[in-house]
């Protein structure tokens, strides 16, 4: 009884902790996120940077307290590449085979390779050079897709072989572990090792295929006629952990697990409504992800060694994104869209982590080397957003290019000032971020608060609400707006926004984008200066395809 007794409270005593814990992770992540949108900065860098104040202030405990706190934050992981296999289709994935392998083991190459040398030539012994560069060779699949989706990105082909290539990153995972226990000089995988890998890895693939057709042609069908959101979170969250938890108990790697059970519920008419119903559950188990991320770093490390942590920095941003650049250059993307992705790819990923920690239990790397390369990876992960918005300013103006984006050139004319976008589906959303790049201050307007989250992470001005109500337009200082860019897919809606937007701002450029050539006078005439009719586009490239000429694009 006694015995039962202190275990009781024991028991208690971490759950204490643990609630304790978490609500102040949760809470860090609100203040930071709050004082990131006031500054108009991404909140990954709030989050990390708060992780490491509260680690500092020893308000969490990082040691063995910390290992809940790092199965939440993994639960966050799971669950935005859940989301990121949602974003795919199988067709789309098989399509990206070529360029996810070219480009993820050409990219890993250039800068595991070099980074080894210069390690092993700065007094460090090979096994621990070569695990610290294989580290550094991964970048973060969680971050660029946040970034990616925040920007809009992720439905282009820049995106699309990004995520290919730091999918690529992800598998490759698996025979690193395999190896290092070779590097640590453990006993090295044999050959019926690397077999029973590839007929595990072949027997999932397998088993995902036909799971992904029984769900689509039954489970989620039964579910849905049920007509109850509760239920279809629930069958989503079941799915990928069922998933996950295989790929683990597989010896794969759990996120692998979680990419798939996306890829499962993905390519049909409910996966919209998966994506939204979990986003508020992935979003919340993000934050301890990301906060639990800052906690790792020892802010002591930046203060003793700040002039060469900054060259180690610097010399890391510059190797991984020339070699990003160039892998995604083989993958047939043009250089100017190579390089604006490369450069968001220049940092270190969470998995790189996983190795360090298993080379300090070896004894491989000493405690203030690992210290040092926790300082400079978590600093290029602050940076990673940063960078992809440099990248995108940088080489991505609002002009015709590979990504089939409109040729919409009246756009890049208009002077930076104050824009509006009403409307923010796939086009809406790409023509906002291309207006942030290009220097306007913008505004994103939407009947749906769902359709903005995103922008609001990124810190984009967001309003819910009817655009064609002139309260609406008036919270969204629509009086002051140089430019407004309307992207509704409804003409008779986009005429009544049309001629609120005229009766507030006369003076502002009204850019329309109608599906009917019909409609498009009566848009002139309601005060429109640009209209673009989705009829005639489609029908002046089927007449130029059907008189041979170039192929239309798709």
């Amino acid at each position: 009884c006694g015995r039962q007794t202190r275990h009781l409270t024991c028991g208690g005593l971490m759950t204490d902790h643990l609630v304790h814990d978490l609500l102040v992770i949760l809470a860090a992540g609100l203040v930071s996120g709050v004082v990131c949108k006031r500054l108009r900065v991404p909140v990954l860098i709030g989050y990390i940077v708060a992780g490491a104040l509260v680690a500092g202030a020893g308000l969490v405990e990082v040691g063995q307290r910390g290992e809940e706190i790092r199965h939440l934050a993994e639960a966050g992981v799971f669950l935005l590449l859940f989301a990121i296999g949602l974003e795919f289709s199988l067709d789309e994935l098989i399509a990206l085979g070529r360029h996810l392998v070219v480009g993820g083991s050409v990219q890993m190459s250039l800068v595991a390779v070099p980074v080894a040398g210069v390690l092993a030539a700065c007094g460090l012994n090979w096994p621990a050079a070569t695990l610290l560069a294989s580290a550094v060779s991964f970048s973060s699949t969680v971050l660029v897709f946040k970034a990616l989706t925040e920007w809009g990105q992720t439905g282009t082909p820049a995106g699309r072989r990004a995520i290919g290539i730091l999918l690529f990153q992800d598998v490759a995972l698996v025979p690193l572990l395999l190896v290092v226990p070779l590097l640590t000089g453990g006993s090295a995988p044999t050959l019926r090792d690397g077999l029973l890998l590839a007929v595990t890895s072949i027997s999932f693939v397998t088993s995902i295929v036909l799971l992904r057709a029984v769900l689509a042609g039954w489970l989620i069908p039964q579910l849905a006629r049920h007509r109850s959101p509760e239920l279809m979170v629930l069958g989503a969250v079941v799915v990928l952990g069922v998933i996950t938890y295989t790929a683990h108990r597989m010896g794969l790697p759990p996120a692998v697990g979680a990419f798939a059970a996306g890829l499962t519920l993905s390519g049909n008419r409910w996966t919209p409504q998966f994506d939204a119903l979990v986003m508020p559950l992935r979003e919340t188990f993000a934050v301890v992800f990301f906060v639990s991320l800052g906690m790792l770093l020892d802010a002591s490390v930046l203060v003793r060694e700040p002039v060469s942590l900054l060259g180690w920095l610097v010399a890391l941003v510059v190797l991984k994104a020339g070699a990003a650049t160039l892998a995604l250059r083989l993958t047939r993307l043009s250089w100017r869209k190579s390089l604006a992705t490369g450069i968001g790819l220049a940092h270190v990923g969470e998995f790189a982590f996983v190795l360090v920690s298993l080379a300090r239990q070896s004894d491989l790397l000493r405690e203030v080397t690992a210290a040092r390369f926790v300082a400079v990876s978590l600093t290029s992960l602050m940076l990673s957003p940063l960078l992809l918005r440099f990248g995108l300013k940088l080489t991505a103006p609002l002009t015709a290019g590979d990504d089939g984006a409109p040729t919409a050139t009246l756009l890049g004319e208009a002077r930076p000032g104050y824009a509006l976008v009403i409307g923010i589906g796939p086009l809406g959303g790409r023509i906002a971020s291309h207006l942030e790049t290009t220097g306007h201050e913008v505004c994103v307007i939407d009947r749906s608060p769902l359709n903005l989250h995103p922008f609001e992470q990124q810190g984009f001005l967001a309003v819910a609400g009817d655009a064609a109500d002139t309260e609406t337009l008036r919270r969204c200082d629509a009086e002051r707006a140089t430019l407004v860019v309307v992207c509704v897919p409804d003409d008779p809606v986009s005429l009544s926004v049309v001629r609120v937007l005229h009766q507030l701002n006369a003076d502002c450029q009204i850019v329309v984008r109608c599906r009917y050539q019909a409609n498009t006078s009566p848009l002139l005439k309601a005060g429109a200066a640009h209209v673009i009719s989705e009829e005639q586009q489609a029908g002046d490239a089927l007449l130029q395809l059907l008189d041979g000429g170039s192929a239309v694009p798709t």
